[in-house]
């Protein structure tokens, strides 16, 4: 099963931390581009960070600064540290990235099922 898995939601006070994991299913060769995103009740779903499978990163205004995207290459595995956590933080965040299977094919723009943010004050 081609997928996307990611794990590390909690509930958190304002200020706080968490790591959020995205870890390729084992039919998965290899992770390209990929990025994290959220989505609010009532809220269009938007970027919160990318990385090229290079390492190149990108991260939307409001969490420069408290959020690190990464990567293991290796490990088939991207993450996202969110530090500082504010109430705006809460939402469900998704994992999406380009992936290449065991026989070649690439999948575009694969989604997670997500994990829940929230962040208490």
């Amino acid at each position: 099963q081609v997928q996307l898995v990611e794990s590390g939601g909690g509930l958190v006070q304002a200020g706080g931390s968490l790591r959020l994991s995205c870890v390729a299913s084992e039919s998965i060769l290899s992770i390209g581009s990929a990025g994290w995103y959220h989505q609010a009740p009532g809220k269009e779903r938007e970027m919160v960070a990318y990385i090229t499978r290079g390492g190149v990163t990108r991260y939307q205004d409001s969490v420069k600064g408290r959020f690190t995207i990464s990567r293991d290459n290796a490990k088939k595995r991207v993450d996202l540290q969110m530090d500082s956590l504010k109430v705006e933080d809460s939402a469900k965040y998704y994992c999406n990235g380009d992936v290449t299977i065991l026989n070649g094919h690439v999948y575009r723009e694969i989604w997670g099922q997500g994990t829940l943010v929230t962040v208490s004050s």
